[in-house]
């Protein structure tokens, strides 16, 4: 449950100061591990660096003055990391930057509850150790199960509190129903049932004068107040395009999960997806801005994202299928030929005939699993024809 802070300035400052430890804390356990090399003593744990952290509040003056709660969480935070990058789950913990990841984590001190307290109808609080009672704007009710939660600053300048409580899940609508959901650039999601469905992303407007200001942020002198100015209005600019991109797939997300029971989509693997393809010095890569542009695309499309929230509201009701050849073959007929997506929206099957929009044809071949194991295709009953094989993978 994400939430908007509204801090004073003097609260601000010691949100900042909070962040910035938590920070420097996080740094240190970065570099301890990063030192580590085979034939070394292994990198301290948490309880090592916990009794470091310790000492160094006793050494600095400016490190005790912070909070003990915020700067041992933050040793927390990365023992779990790095418990995840070990399991194979996540990414290796790197350094965090001031002005990027601007945040801290709360843990619980009164039991199964936080000291939150309604003031209004739409205000409530939240006590910050040595900040105190911050207000922030009530749009739903906090649960008592709230053992936890996060401040975060981003680079519009904003501040959200995040409590750690999980939603239950959307019921279907016990029909049996199955959606297939065809992701793609142009048209972000399409359905199926023949909705195409698109992020709203920056209007022309927004996006020329975002281009304007990250040229005069370039000839802006590093370390100016200018520069930083430009930084906070491109920053704004940028949050108004991820909330629109968030708030369009927590409505569809959710529109999805109570219309139907199975929600079928293509297994992609993004991250391969989105690689550079800049190469090497010896290899350098081709046409490399041109996939620049396609990696950005896709995550404006917010693949990833849509995904990743149909799974959380609709556990165990979405399948995976396998995307091979789904933009080539027919749902009508079989039939498989590139050459039948004759543009990114027209589908017209050389066999039978058939025409439909490109993407509501894969998402119709995705709803049923439909894919193939062989190259190439002929017409229905010519030789050699294959049927096309039912290949889905549960969640």
């Amino acid at each position: 449950m994400r939430f908007r802070l509204q801090p004073t300035l003097a609260q601000e400052r010691a949100l900042l100061e909070h962040c910035a430890h938590a920070r420097f804390v996080w740094n240190l356990a970065v570099e301890q591990h990063a030192h580590w090399r085979p034939g070394r003593t292994s990198a301290p744990g948490y309880a090592e660096q916990s009794r470091q952290l310790t000492e160094a509040r006793k050494a600095f003056g400016w490190l005790a003055c912070g909070s003990q709660t915020v700067q041992q969480q933050a040793l927390r935070d990365f023992a779990q990391a790095m418990s995840n990058f070990f399991a194979g789950t996540h990414r290796r913990p790197t350094w965090r930057k001031a002005g990027r990841h601007e945040g801290f984590r709360i843990v619980g001190r009164r039991g199964s509850h936080w000291d939150v307290r309604r003031l209004s109808r739409k205000v409530g609080e939240v006590w910050v150790p040595k900040v105190g009672w911050v207000r922030f704007r009530w749009s739903r009710a906090v649960t008592d199960s709230v053992k936890s939660f996060r401040v975060v600053r981003d680079r519009a300048g904003r501040w959200h509190v995040a409590f750690a409580a999980i939603p239950p899940p959307v019921d279907g609508p016990g029909t049996g129903q199955v959606i297939g959901v065809d992701r793609g650039v142009v048209v972000s999601a399409a359905l199926s049932t023949g909705e195409l469905l698109s992020v709203l992303g920056l209007r022309d407007s927004e996006a020329k004068r975002l281009l304007r200001l990250q040229r005069r942020l370039a000839r802006a002198k590093p370390g100016s107040n200018r520069r930083q100015r430009l930084k906070t209005t491109i920053g704004r600019l940028k949050a108004r395009e991820v909330d629109r991109r968030k708030d369009w797939v927590e409505k569809t997300s959710t529109d999805l999960a109570r219309r139907f029971d199975i929600l079928r989509v293509e297994d992609l693997k993004i991250r391969n997806m989105i690689r550079s393809a800049r190469g090497t010095v010896q290899a350098p890569g081709k046409n490399v801005r041109a996939k620049a542009g396609l990696n950005r695309s896709i995550h404006a499309a917010g693949w990833g994202r849509l995904v990743a929230r149909l799974e959380e509201k609709a556990p165990g009701r979405v399948e995976r299928v396998d995307p091979a050849y789904t933009s080539q073959i027919c749902n009508a007929c079989g039939y498989r030929a590139a050459s039948s997506r004759e543009s990114q929206a027209v589908f017209h099957c050389r066999a039978c005939g058939h025409t439909d929009h490109a993407d509501v044809n894969a998402a119709k071949n995705i709803a049923v699993g439909r894919t193939v194991s062989a190259r190439g295709g002929r017409p229905p009953g010519g030789p050699g024809n294959r049927e096309p094989q039912l290949v889905s993978s549960s969640v």
